[in-house]
């Protein structure tokens, strides 16, 4: 997965209303006012949060006469949960590596 398409992920992540939107869609479309409506924000704000979030593909919008129902996009967030399994994956190895000589040098007791 490109670098880039993680950073617009995770930026559009790191807003705690972004998240938020984002669990509201989980549950299915919704449009602007819907997703607006527990929020203390205007509109307008909303609308950039939803900008935000389908310039990362984290959303999808679409055209239903005046209506623009968004809905979730799973994939980004797929793509990333799986760079953060394999980063896991590294992690742990290496622990796994280091409690490994420790115990050999007698630094940790055998459990």
């Amino acid at each position: 997965m490109p670098t880039d398409q993680l950073d617009l992920t995770f930026s559009a992540l790191a807003d705690p209303t972004r998240r938020a939107i984002l669990t509201r869609l989980a549950e299915g479309e919704a449009t602007v006012n819907e997703l607006a409506a527990p929020f203390p924000v205007s509109l307008p704000a909303i609308s950039r949060h939803l900008k935000v979030l389908e310039r990362a593909g984290l959303i999808v919008r679409g055209r239903d006469a005046q209506w623009r129902p968004a809905r979730i996009e799973p994939a980004p967030l797929d793509e990333a949960m799986e760079w953060m399994r394999s980063r896991k994956r590294t992690w742990e190895a290496r622990m796994d590596r280091l409690d490994t000589h420790l115990r050999r040098k007698g630094s940790i007791p055998d459990a």
